[in-house]
């Protein structure tokens, strides 16, 4: 798959977004975290959930009406956990033996991914301030969470 172009937040310089398993994206010009999203399917995935921070992955399919609705929410957390945070997409459609080896039984699934490991998922389309506190939880360090 090609490469990303994302716009910084800050300059709007236009950035290629190459996947990486160390470190996260930035913007060429000012050095900003960029938001790292990223469609992946059945050859690129393995290497799109090499990272170093947590990887958010959409499974979903064009033609699933609660998966379009998910997506701008998703898309609108990435940018504002960039530099926390990869979201890979991965349309179940085109990769199904991804999906099944990850129990995709019901779309949108959100799984959350640390060290290519399931730390938890979410099945069905939720509103953005359900899925922000969702993944909001999930992303703090379990030595912040016990003090």
């Amino acid at each position: 798959m090609a490469a990303p172009i994302v716009s910084c937040p800050n300059c709007a310089t236009k950035n290629r977004i190459r996947s990486q398993p160390e470190g996260v994206p930035r913007c060429a010009n000012c050095h900003t975290a960029l938001p790292w999203i990223v469609d992946a399917d059945a050859q690129s995935f393995e290497a799109e959930i090499d990272a170093s921070v947590p990887v958010f992955v959409d499974f979903w399919a064009p033609w699933c009406a609660p998966c379009r609705m998910v997506s701008p929410a998703v898309e609108r957390l990435a940018q504002a956990y960039a530099g926390q945070l990869k979201v890979v997409k991965l349309n179940v459609d085109g990769a199904p033996d991804v999906a099944a080896r990850y129990g995709a039984q019901s779309i949108p699934l959100l799984v959350l991914l640390r060290d290519r490991r399931e730390a938890d998922r979410m099945v069905g389309a939720s509103p953005e301030p359900v899925l922000r506190r969702w993944l909001e939880e999930r992303l703090v360090p379990a030595d912040v969470k016990t003090g």
